[in-house]
């Protein structure tokens, strides 16, 4: 854009601010700002010779402008951070004001921000990041949903059903999977407000025209804004069923092949490159495991493995799953958090198993929680006890680990908005982890 000398010159609240256009142009298009410019970035020439009075916190604006000339944030004591949240909203500088807080996400540059603790006793079901940097943590039959500032919003009672998985639609909505009440149906899938908690629709499942009662598990979306979740029903809605989610219309149903497990998967989750969607059935919901790749476009099981006949010790025993379309394999975990690999080139190939057993015998907590893995932007997580390790490079070398003394084990982790959330399954509290901002030259 160049050096502009250009001024402009604001009242806010009665203080009069001067600045340049080069520091009005950091805000943006998007901002209030951006609208001060022509097309070649040039003040509009009203502009340069008006006195613009705002009728707005003088405070906040101080520090706002600031952080446009500089990149850096500092909030002073007696500014609460709200008020200042609130103001950057107005301006259309928040995204300015997340990035100035935290820098783009990295698994071994992650510090502990800050800790919340709910109001549910425990044993949390799932904690899922929102696409701005909040959160929703499922207890029970309640959902208690945050905003990327952590102030908590109304949350969603589904009335003693009980949620399996959550899943962020976008940050607006999300869509809760609940088990079926025997005698009352109900049961399946609901999107709902993530600012009000109301419900806007459900997802339903038809057989033969006929609306069915079921129980949703494990929630996944894709690119094209299709919905998918395991089903079990009372009769033949076992499998995983395919939704539109924006009109919420049943448009597939991939039913249970006898000898499978499909409708009870812990885990679905879609592969944007292959078009297919890996489910896997893990232990102990079920005696044995089942991992897939399921093509919906012509309605075949491409791959798929199984420990069905085969000798299982607690170090071979998968617990958990997750596809890597890099180098074409899946890589599973298990309670030892021994990590192994499979090929997704050869069907039903046998588990190439990295051993660190040795290392954690000895040191399981009184109730572990089963590690959970998770992929993001090349670098593998996985949570043991109440640490989470981040492994990276062709080989997956543990580079480093997320550890906090309070809470107990984790039972969930999420990775969202460049924040990784994670929740304990003692205590109700879930830690927040972002990477620092990186330094001003």
């Amino acid at each position: 854009m160049g050096i502009q000398k250009d001024r402009a010159k604001f009242n806010v609240g009665g203080r009069i601010f001067e600045t340049t256009a080069t520091t009005l142009a950091n805000a943006g298009r998007d901002s209030v700002f951006g609208a001060m410019f022509d097309d070649d970035w040039n003040l509009s020439c009203d502009v340069a010779v008006t006195e613009h009075f705002i009728d707005r916190n003088p405070d906040c604006f101080s520090v706002l402008l600031d952080l446009l000339r500089t990149g850096e944030l500092y909030v002073p004591q007696n500014l609460p951070e709200k008020l200042l949240y609130r103001e950057a909203l107005f301006y259309g500088l928040l995204d300015h004001v997340r990035s100035a807080k935290w820098g783009p996400f990295d698994g071994n540059r992650l510090r502990l921000a800050r800790s919340v603790t709910g109001q549910a006793p425990g044993d949390g079901t799932a904690i899922r990041a929102g696409p701005d940097g909040g959160c929703c943590v499922a207890h029970g039959s309640m959902v208690h949903v945050y905003d990327w500032m952590m102030e908590e919003h109304p949350p969603i009672n589904l009335d003693y059903q009980r949620v399996n998985d959550a899943g962020w639609v976008d940050s607006e909505n999300i869509v809760l999977s609940a088990c079926e009440r025997l005698g009352k149906g109900d049961g399946g899938m609901g999107l709902f407000s993530a600012s009000t908690g109301d419900l806007r629709y459900k997802f339903h499942v038809k057989h033969e025209n006929q609306v069915k009662s079921y129980t949703a598990g494990a929630l996944s979306f894709s690119s094209d804004y299709k919905l998918f979740s395991s089903c079990k029903g009372r009769s033949n809605e076992y499998g995983i069923g395919v939704w539109d989610q924006v009109t919420g219309k049943q448009i597939d149903f991939f039913y249970e092949p006898p000898g499978w497990s499909l409708g009870e998967a812990d885990k679905l989750q879609w592969l944007h490159g292959t078009n297919c969607l890996l489910v896997a059935t893990l232990f102990p919901r079920k005696d044995n495991c089942y991992i897939s790749l399921l093509d919906f476009r012509d309605k075949n099981m491409v791959w798929s493995w199984s420990d069905v006949g085969a000798p299982i010790t607690d170090e071979r025993r998968v617990r958990d799953a997750i596809a890597m379309e890099e180098t074409s394999s899946i890589c599973v975990v298990n309670e030892y958090e021994d990590l192994g690999f499979m090929d997704l080139r050869r069907n039903a190939g046998s588990v190439r198993w990295s051993s660190r057993s040795r290392l954690m015998k000895g040191k399981m907590p009184d109730e572990p929680c089963y590690p959970k893995l998770a992929l993001h932007e090349g670098q593998l997580f996985s949570s043991m006890n109440d640490c989470i390790s981040v492994f990276c490079g062709h080989d997956w070398v543990l580079t480093s680990r997320l550890r906090r003394s309070y809470g107990g084990s984790i039972c969930d982790f999420s990775i969202g908005g460049d924040r990784l959330f994670a929740l304990h399954s003692e205590e109700n509290v879930f830690d927040i982890w972002e990477t620092p901002p990186p330094p001003i030259i």
